[in-house]
């Protein structure tokens, strides 16, 4: 075992806000075990480790981190989200993004880059900018922050800026955001006319919904999105997947996306 062991679960029990007796309650596990087991004094079994991992809700990525530092093997594969074992995963996301046209729809990682769309979600964006012109990893974020991005077509961009920041904390892997979770958000207060308090979780609260509001012509085309992740997920790359959904949020908005649609070039 690894020193890093009990420096790491004292990380997690902390971040959650629990004592060793709450976590002892919650598992079962005694107190005095946990103790021993975070001042490095005993190696706990594996499925003792995966019970309090399990119990502080900690992804997958990093249960597999925990079990290295025990010396034990990673349980949790960390194979590519376009992997062979992935495959009735990625079947069921085509289904889902074809099964959502004419609305924009589209698969993200944990740092909103697009990994999937449907035929509508370039080519409604294109209605608005050169998408060819954007360099990939296309990013949600840096698309909506982006002056030269969506920015601009935005109706309500700061009230919807402020609730994409909302979003990354609230939607972030196991309630935490990391450290290239960290650099996104550095790179996104870097572009003009962006408060730093808007990524203030705390000052946010809670939101509702706030509904896009793109600015096509002399139109106001209004949606909302519905964000899907997969259930009881066993590898990493299952665990980091979600699928974005843009639905219309009124009648006029619905009628004017199909007449934009329909004219829009596929990409």
């Amino acid at each position: 075992m690894t020193p890093d062991l009990g420096v790491l679960l004292r990380h997690w029990r902390d971040l959650r806000g629990r004592s060793q007796l709450d976590l002892s309650l919650d598992t079962g596990i005694s107190q005095r075990q946990i103790s021993f087991v975070e001042s490095g004094r005993s190696v706990p079994g594996r499925q003792t480790l995966m019970t309090i991992a399990q119990a502080l809700d900690i992804p997958l990525r990093d249960r597999n981190t925990l079990l290295l530092a025990a010396g034990y093997a990673p349980m949790f594969s960390e194979s590519a989200w376009d992997s062979a074992e992935m495959t009735s995963v990625t079947n069921a996301l085509t289904r889902m993004l074809r099964q959502h046209e004419p609305f924009p729809a589209l698969v993200m990682d944990r740092y909103w880059n697009v990994l999937m769309t449907n035929e509508s979600a370039p080519r409604f964006f294109g209605c608005f900018i050169d998408m060819a012109a954007r360099r990939g990893p296309r990013n949600m974020l840096h698309l909506m922050f982006d002056p030269l991005g969506m920015r601009p077509y935005v109706a309500n961009w700061p009230d919807v800026a402020r609730s994409l920041f909302e979003r990354v904390y609230r939607e972030s892997i196991g309630r935490v955001i990391d450290e290239k979770t960290k650099d996104l958000l550095a790179e996104l207060l870097a572009y003009p006319d962006v408060k730093s308090e808007w990524k203030n979780p705390v000052a946010i609260g809670f939101m509702p919904v706030i509904p896009l509001g793109f600015v096509k012509g002399d139109r106001v085309l209004n949606y909302f999105s519905m964000v899907t992740t997969v259930g009881t997920p066993q590898t990493v790359a299952a665990q980091e997947l979600r699928i974005e959904c843009m639905f219309p949020a009124d009648e006029a908005t619905e009628t004017h996306h199909a007449e934009m649609m329909g004219t829009a070039h596929k990409p």
